[in-house]
């Protein structure tokens, strides 16, 4: 089903590609690890100039916890409010550094990550978990990439 060659058109026109195949990828699964390991491996496939792309799931003591993922292993455990992923959970709002460097309080897990976008995963009006993607571009993200992969986290969020 997935052809990274497929991806010629334009962005816009890849974004909506890509949201299709997520969206079969999902139909009529009710696992969320299986929807959440298949949203990751295609989101890693589609996006370039990225170096690590995965999710974060509330678990019941209110911290992050690292869950499916593709890249270098990764931090296990993000206090709300901590670094990018747990700024972004507590505020509930997408978070988008240009240079991670400058974010007070980084979480430094892959030392050759420059930017990062983080997008909360809102299930009902509660935090499920966020979205986090990283590059080793410094401004690898724009403002066409967060629309984007938020209507994709809202793809997923519908089939937690």
């Amino acid at each position: 089903m997935f052809n990274v060659e497929m991806y010629k058109g334009t962005r816009e026109e890849n974004y909506k590609l890509v949201k299709k195949q997520l969206q079969a990828l999902l139909h009529d699964e009710k696992n969320q690890i299986a929807n959440l390991s298949n949203a990751s491996a295609l989101l890693n496939q589609f996006l370039d100039r990225i170096n690590w792309v995965g999710f974060y799931l509330m678990d019941s003591n209110g911290e992050l916890v690292l869950g499916p993922f593709q890249g270098l292993p990764a931090c296990v455990r993000i206090p709300l409010g901590k670094g990018v992923c747990g700024t972004s959970a507590l505020k509930k709002e997408t978070i988008r550094v240009e240079d991670v460097h400058q974010f007070p309080g980084h979480i430094a897990c892959d030392a050759a990550s420059r930017s990062e976008i983080v997008i909360p995963l809102l299930k009902d009006g509660e935090l499920f978990g966020v979205l986090d993607i990283d590059s080793p571009e410094v401004n690898r993200f724009d403002e066409l990439d967060q629309q984007k992969l938020e209507e994709l986290a809202a793809v997923i969020v519908d089939h937690l």
